[in-house]
């Protein structure tokens, strides 16, 4: 279930409702005054939820899960296990998102309210002019916010951090020592979208960031919440200006990034790693801890821990240079025989 912190809940919602609303089939409809809370993927659902199966490899998956309801293609529908009602439809992740929409909304901030009522800031934080700070925000001691900031419902800010002028925090739990430059957007919604009988539909994004200890982000970075589940950044990382970090993804601790990094949906990064300038990584890749990753290559699958790639597709850095190397020969050769 999302963060009550940072979500509103808006149910319930009885099961034959919650059929209608998104036009699915209630296959078992003495089921139909059962009611759910909220929307939670398979690993986190319970009996208070509705899921859903967007592919057939989630099976075994939904075997386990404790959801109360699962939105689901016919194909399937006898595959929901015992207490799990089937919710049958052509788009179940399209339903899964309206479900959401009507179940779950983001807080917002006071109208009219600079500083809410309810924030809590411990001894020696500084706050400089225009800073907004919105319900149940907490920050601890010594920290220092920066004019123009925005810190969203419910976020957390540990001690001793550095937080610039004109970021923009929200959905956020963040450790001690953190630094946050100018202009870095935490916590706005990924990018995600499901196809259905309307068109594209924008998947709610409620997840949070967890932000460790020690972490600095650069100026005008973004970090997106999670989609389903948390967008974590490890303890002591360092993030340079202009990166992107996409939601759910999970980075270890001590790793670098340096310029125009850009790091897809879902991806895992391992403790230590390092990525040059421009370097992008496809969505759910896996990078193992102490891997390098060089400027301007293109990440399109898992990098075992320890390895220096490069290149686009990138490969291991020999193969890289040998590869570059044989082509720039090859490249000579011709020119040089057009030109007899």
């Amino acid at each position: 279930m999302p963060d009550p912190r940072f979500y509103d809940a808006l149910g319930p919602l009885t099961m034959a409702e919650l059929a209608k609303a998104v036009g699915a089939v209630l296959t078992d409809p003495t089921a139909g005054e059962r009611t759910v809370d909220g929307v939670a993927v398979l690993g986190s659902a319970d009996p208070r939820t509705v899921t859903f199966l967007a592919h057939r490899r989630h099976l075994l998956e939904l075997q386990d899960a404790r959801a109360g309801a699962c939105f689901i293609d016919a194909q399937y529908a006898d595959q929901a296990p015992p207490g799990c009602v089937a919710l049958v439809t052509r788009a179940p992740q399209a339903a899964y998102a309206r479900a959401a929409q009507l179940l779950h909304r983001a807080r917002s901030a006071e109208p009219g309210a600079t500083i809410a009522a309810d924030v809590i800031l411990e001894d020696g934080v500084v706050l400089a002019a225009g800073v907004v700070l919105g319900p149940g925000v907490r920050v601890g001691r010594g920290t220092t916010i920066g004019a123009g900031a925005v810190i969203g419902a419910g976020v957390t800010i540990g001690r001793d951090c550095q937080i610039a002028a004109r970021a923009v925090i929200g959905f956020c739990l963040m450790g001690d020592r953190v630094r946050i430059h100018s202009g870095a957007v935490i916590g706005d919604p990924g990018f995600g979208a499901a196809a259905g009988a309307e068109g594209l539909i924008d998947i709610p994004q409620l997840g949070r960031v967890i932000i460790q200890d020690g972490v600095s982000v650069g100026a005008n970075s973004c970090i997106d919440r999670g989609a389903f589940e948390d967008t974590v950044i490890g303890e002591n990382t360092k993030i340079d200006n202009l990166v992107q970090i996409a939601h759910n993804v999970r980075i270890g601790r001590n790793c670098a990034m340096a310029a125009h990094t850009g790091i897809s949906g879902s991806v895992v990064i391992g403790d230590g790693v390092q990525f040059g300038g421009r370097a992008g990584v496809a969505d759910h890749v896996l990078i193992g801890d102490g891997a390098r990753i060089a400027a301007a290559s293109g990440v399109m699958k898992d990098v075992p821990a320890g390895e220096t790639w490069g290149g686009s597709p990138a490969r291991p850095l020999r193969r890289w240079m040998r590869e570059s190397a044989w082509v720039s020969r090859m490249a000579i050769r011709r020119s040089e025989g057009a030109g007899e």
